[in-house]
Formats: C-alpha cells, structure tokens, sequence
C-alpha cells in the first residue's frame, strides 16, 4: 500500500529537482522522480517498491516541451502518450505508442513513464532508436545531450538521480516511410505479443522489437540480414533470426515458438510492404 506519509514535491526547474533528490536522498527517503505515475503507484501498492518521497517532474517546462528547432524535434519526457498521439508531430511514435494500453490509461502514461518504466515492453522507445535520437539528461553533472545507442542497453543506464529530461529526433525522420505493426494474441489492449517499428533511411530498413525479448532492441546484426538483396525474403529472415541479442520469450502471452512463427510473419509482411518504398 501506499504510504500516508508518502512525501510528494513537485519542482517548477530541473536545478531545483535535483537538489530536492539530493537532499532527500541525504535524508534516506529514497526518492523516486515521477511523470506519469500509472506505474509507480501499481507497484507501490504491490509493496514491489520502496521509497518515502517523490519528485513529480510535470511543472518542468523542458520536460513538457514538444517542438521542432534547430532541424530536431524536441519531446519532452513528462508529456502524456495521448498529448503526443494528437499533435502528431512525429507519426512513426504516434502509431507505436497509440496500442500502449487504452486511451484512458494513456491520458496519464506518458513518454517518460514508458522508456524509463519496469515493464519490460516500453514500446515507446522503438522510434527513437530506429531514428538514433539524442537524449537529453539531468544530474549531478549537468546537463547531458547523450546518443540514445550509448545510454540504451535494454533501458536507460541512468546514474543514480538523473532524470530524463527529452529526446532530440533530427527532423529528416519525421516523413520517411515507416510501418508499425503490433501482434496481440486476443483482445484489443493489454500487453502485446510482439510489436515491431521499421522505418526506410537512405534505402535501408531498420527495425525495432518489443515483446521477441525481455527488453526492447534495435540490432544491426539483424538489419543486415534483413536488408541484404541477394537472399529470399524468407531466406533473410531466417539469417537474422541467429542474431536475435537474447532469449525469445516463453511466457502467458505466448510461447517462444508462437513468438517466432509470429516474427517471421510480421517481417515478411513489412518487407512486402517496404521494399518499394
């Protein structure tokens, strides 16, 4: 359950964040940053995570920014999946983020909640890998602008009390070809089965996997396959399925050999409907 004497703060600036987790950390409140909250309170109540104070992040205008400057596109972390799924600004996220839950519950996820969540699916994610985006990082050192390959490794190696702050996506992605394409077992929500997000740069595809593992990944090692022309399309597959970078998943929403028969269907149908592109 939810402590009565949970302390709650909510900064107005990033500086004024991180001294709030500093001191409270001084204090041995083990504070935890919040933007949506959805998963936190869940697990909370669940008594699967400890803490005395939380930093709501939401007054932060950097972290609620969602603009186009200087030739990126700007998104901050503390804004609500649905917020970004109607302003439309970058339509590769809109769609993989729109089967994240229902409305409703994506009126309070928001982006950062998703990427820095501990359910393992942060669909969210697969766009700005695919797009190699910058994130923007708070902490005890400053300011960070960090490619999203050197901090994302499964989730974010964040440092103890940094925060995400934004993600910068050069605005050349924007409008290139992409598909998204999300596989559930039954049902239109809940969690998915595998959900995959490809976009064509400069004539090749790169993809995005949640659900195949239990952590969201680009792999170049398999793009390569997947790209290569000189092979089948059912022969490429077959050759990027041996540089899958974990264990396929054998759980309640399906087995590893259903997950693979899945993938294998799901990739054809996107390099049908790619190729031309």
């Amino acid at each position: 359950m939810l402590s009565a004497e949970l302390e709650y703060y909510r900064p107005s600036t990033i500086q004024e964040a991180l001294e709030q987790f500093l001191s409270l950390k001084r204090e041995n409140k083990l504070p935890l940053y919040y933007t949506g909250g959805t998963e936190i309170i869940t697990l909370a109540r669940l008594n699967l995570i400890q803490t005395k104070a939380i930093i709501d992040l939401k007054d932060i205008k950097e972290c609620l920014a969602y603009e186009v400057w200087n030739d990126s596109l700007i998104t901050g972390s503390a804004l609500p999946l649905t917020f970004i799924e109607d302003k439309n600004l970058f339509p590769l996220l809109t769609q993989t983020s729109t089967g994240i839950a229902d409305h409703t519950a994506r009126n309070k996820i928001t982006l950062g909640g998703n990427l820095c969540g501990q359910i393992f699916f942060r669909e969210a994610v697969l766009p700005f890998l695919v797009c190699e985006s910058h994130v923007i990082i708070a902490g005890m050192k400053g300011i960070q602008s960090v490619p999203m390959k050197s901090i994302f490794n499964q989730t974010f190696q964040l440092e103890e009390g940094q925060f995400l702050v934004q993600l910068l996506t050069d605005k050349k992605y924007l409008n290139l070809p992409f598909i998204t394409i999300k596989k559930r077992q039954q049902w239109e929500t809940g969690y998915p089965l595998l959900t995959i997000a490809s976009i064509k740069v400069d004539g090749q595809l790169r993809f995005g996997f949640s659900g195949l593992c239990p952590f969201p990944f680009r792999s170049e090692s398999m793009e390569n396959e997947l790209n290569n022309p000189s092979y089948s399309f059912e022969e490429r597959i077959n050759k990027s399925l041996e540089h899958i970078p974990g264990p396929v998943l054998n759980d309640m929403e399906g087995s590893k050999e259903y997950r693979l028969f899945v993938l294998k269907n799901t990739l054809i149908e996107i390099l049908l409907g790619m190729e031309g592109k």
